[in-house]
């Protein structure tokens, strides 16, 4: 039986705003059983995403983009991801070892607890 990860991260939302960047829950998905090769990033609000699994882990090293989706990293510890709709951009910078550890439990089958 396939194990379905989930796990939860807080992103700062990357605007050209002066003010404070906001932080959002995101939740991150991996459901084995439905597509082995796809993760899903469920924004605030109906907003779900599904791209290749090795987008992201690609992402992490080097710019990756799949579809509407474009991740790259930003320094040594985060990364950002970029979500294109017909409602606009919405850009997201995440701490990197939170995405690693999705990736890690990913490829191991290890539930993440909440």
């Amino acid at each position: 039986m396939s194990v379905t990860v989930e796990q939860y991260a807080r992103a700062h939302v990357v605007t050209d705003s002066p003010e404070d960047h906001d932080t959002v829950p995101v939740v991150f998905r991996y459901d084995p059983d439905t597509d082995a090769t796809a993760v899903r990033v469920r924004l605030p609000g109906p907003d779900e995403w599904t791209f290749p699994r090795d987008v992201l882990e690609r992402g992490l090293r080097a710019p990756a983009t799949a579809g509407p989706v474009s991740i790259w990293p930003c320094g040594r510890v985060q990364a950002v991801m970029e979500f294109h709709s017909a409602q606009g951009v919405e850009v997201l910078q995440f701490d990197t070892k939170a995405l690693t550890r999705f990736l890690r439990r990913t490829y191991t089958g290890t539930p993440v607890a909440r």
